[in-house]
């Protein structure tokens, strides 16, 4: 990781710098005037979302960085980022949000920029530990400030959600979303194999879950239909990879989170993370269907994104990511956090090269830390 001239970081627990990082550089470039890179970038978020905004520049968002709320960093070429400052602040009067503020993204719109979030609910009367819902925020700039459109969250499904996430598909717009593992005790052959190793009593899930909402974003068009769950039986081929917070006895949770939905050659792409978001076995897979809705399909060669310790590498905990196209259209990345041995627990952001090939097979070119080129 690279350090450069006009840091005024906040510095963290880990002695890892976060925040606030002022024009900072992370390239160099070929002879042919290719810009080369290596990860991780010199951004401390955790689930980064970048905008591709008419403007030219690219704007990310995440996790972290700010007190109550999200920070911006601005950038002409994917690699040397600014920050931008506080661009949404939480907790304030008319506000439904009071605390832990994740997962922003914002999406561009005849001229406005929108902002999907998770923050717990200020309404709370039951005393619940995770109370997430989410909430959308506007502003008339990527840079903000963005104010909330409404003072109650989008929807209240009677359960905490998280990692909001929007396609717009034939005039149509669709929430995907993470129902917390919180209070979703789930019985599974993974369950019953969990307790009869003595690991844990139960295990909670997350579940991925789409709805049609409103082209202004203001309200839920039917029922949540469930997508995307961790596999049921010890022998379905995505078993192994989606338990492996479970079966190394890290945690009793299995996850299903941070959906990012995108389409390609008339099908809807779903990559999504699996296991605990705080653990090094924290990894990406995907999903295809035909219809936003689903039914969705997993593939064949998920994981597409984990740890490389077992290879030599340095890096775990890759996850929550999201897909960003170059200017030209031209190139695919995927947009994820992850740790290494020098950012200790802190997540960071990396940007790796991925492809779909003729057969719609999708892989991603990381995780790495070696240079390469944009």
């Amino acid at each position: 990781m690279k350090l450069c001239k006009g840091i005024t970081a906040v510095l963290l627990l880990t002695g890892i710098f976060a925040g606030t990082l002022v024009g900072c550089r992370n390239t160099g470039k070929t002879s042919s005037g290719t810009i080369t890179y290596s990860n991780p970038l010199p951004v401390a978020f955790g689930d980064p979302f970048i905008l591709s905004a008419s403007d030219g520049k690219y704007y990310m968002y995440g996790t972290g960085g700010v007190e109550k709320g999200f920070g911006a960093y601005s950038s002409d070429n994917l690699v040397d980022w600014h920050f931008e400052g506080q661009v949404y602040s939480g907790d304030q009067p008319g506000s439904w949000t009071v605390k832990n503020y994740w997962a922003p993204e914002v999406y561009e719109i005849d001229g406005r920029y929108y902002m999907f979030f998770s923050a717990d609910w200020k309404v709370n009367p039951t005393d619940e530990l995770e109370n997430f819902r989410i909430g959308v925020a506007v502003a008339d700039q990527p840079t903000g400030p963005f104010a909330e459109m409404s003072d109650n969250p989008l929807f209240d499904p009677g359960y905490p959600i998280i990692d909001a996430n929007i396609l717009q598909h034939g005039g149509r717009t669709y929430l995907y979303y993470s129902r917390c593992c919180y209070k979703n005790p789930v019985e599974s052959e993974v369950a019953a194999w969990a307790r009869g190793q003595n690991l844990f009593d139960e295990i909670e899930e997350s579940w991925v879950y789409g709805v049609e909402i409103s082209n202004d974003f203001t309200a839920v068009l039917g029922e949540p239909v469930l997508l995307l769950q961790p596999p049921s039986i010890m022998d379905d081929p995505q078993t192994e990879w989606e338990s492996r917070s479970v079966t190394s006895g890290e945690v009793n949770r299995r996850w299903t989170e941070g959906s990012f939905a995108f389409e390609h050659n008339g099908q809807i792409y779903m990559m999504y993370s699996a296991n605990f978001f705080g653990g090094e076995n924290y990894a990406v897979g995907y999903a295809v269907a035909d219809h936003p809705l689903g039914p969705f399909t997993k593939a064949e060669n998920n994981p597409v994104l984990e740890k490389n310790t077992a290879t030599g590498g340095e890096v775990t905990g890759t996850g929550h990511n999201m897909v960003v196209w170059s200017k030209d259209g031209e190139k695919m990345y995927c947009v994820y956090h992850g740790r290494t041995q020098k950012t200790g627990n802190e997540r960071v952001v990396f940007i790796d090269e991925m492809k779909i090939d003729e057969s719609g097979v999708l892989t991603v070119d990381g995780p790495s830390t070696s240079n390469k080129e944009l």
